[in-house]
């Protein structure tokens, strides 16, 4: 059992959990994710490690009440406890030795993604460009948090009602075109943005990592759900990622296996079981 220590709303659909997780933040990395399970009729969630204290023994997740899984997590309060956090799972992201100067994009919520990532080299001294998208100034989320983590936070909203208005290619091709030199773009979010993205850093011949977050159920590498294609050659993003070359990723392909289970999903939010008359998570 793991214990929620700290719940805090982002947004009306956002939730951030600090979670008690000793032996997890002992051992975890930027890029590295966990699974959990609510209770023991709950399905396998995977969400990445959006921060870790080891001396305190906790995790940090960020998530999205769009399932019935994360919306059951999302009702659980402070004190109360998850059956199931395996982790961390996953191979931390790694960057190239001598790297000076990154932009780290994240998308909607793929910003608490996005945020270990700007951490850990900010920390290490490299200059972060941070560019975070969202549809609107009422779903931006971890402002503050970011703005910690980066040398340059840029906001961008679809709608123009906070920070500039367009996507975050729009910013990311205003700064290569202003002469900006980037040894590397880490990007994270919907899949589309991620594609878009890798689509202005490739002419430029810039290195372009993207975490991936096709469907997953055992998150060890034996089911073969999250399976991708990578450079021609089948990957699995649990044990081979979640980070990819993003220029080598069939984003087409990703997006096609993502969207083949959505009725499903919409279907699962009020499905009655027929063995307990109850309505069943997943």
């Amino acid at each position: 059992m793991f214990k929620i220590i700290r719940k805090r709303e982002l947004n009306d659909q956002v939730m951030l959990m600090v979670i008690e997780a000793p032996l997890i933040a002992k051992k975890a990395k930027a890029g590295q994710f966990i699974i959990f399970r609510t209770d023991e009729l709950g399905e396998r969630v995977p969400l990445t490690i959006a921060d870790y204290d080891a001396d305190k023994g906790t995790i940090t997740i960020i998530f999205q009440k769009i399932g019935r899984s994360t919306m059951q997590l999302g009702t659980m309060e402070e004190g109360d406890c998850i059956l199931d956090v395996v982790g961390p799972l996953g191979i931390p992201t790694h960057f190239d030795e001598g790297i000076k100067r990154v932009a780290v994009i994240g998308g909607g919520v793929g910003c608490a993604i996005a945020y270990p990532q700007a951490k850990a080299l900010f920390n290490a001294g490299v200059k972060v460009d941070l560019i975070a998208g969202f549809r609107s100034k009422d779903i931006v989320i971890l402002e503050d948090e970011m703005k910690a983590v980066s040398t340059n936070l840029y906001i961008t909203t679809d709608d123009g009602s906070y920070g500039s208005k367009g996507f975050v290619t729009t910013k990311l091709q205003e700064l290569i075109n202003s002469g900006v030199k980037y040894d590397c773009v880490v990007a994270i979010g919907p899949v589309p943005m991620m594609k878009f993205v890798c689509n202005v850093t490739k002419p430029y011949g810039i290195k372009t990592i993207v975490s991936l977050n096709p469907i997953m159920i055992d998150g060890t590498g034996m089911c073969g759900g999250c399976r991708v294609t990578v450079d021609g050659k089948i990957k699995y993003a649990c044990v081979d990622g979640p980070d990819f070359n993003g220029h080598k990723v069939d984003f087409d392909e990703l997006i096609r296996r993502n969207s083949a289970y959505k009725d499903f999903e919409e279907d699962s939010r009020g499905h009655i079981c027929r063995l307990t008359g109850g309505v069943r998570n997943g």
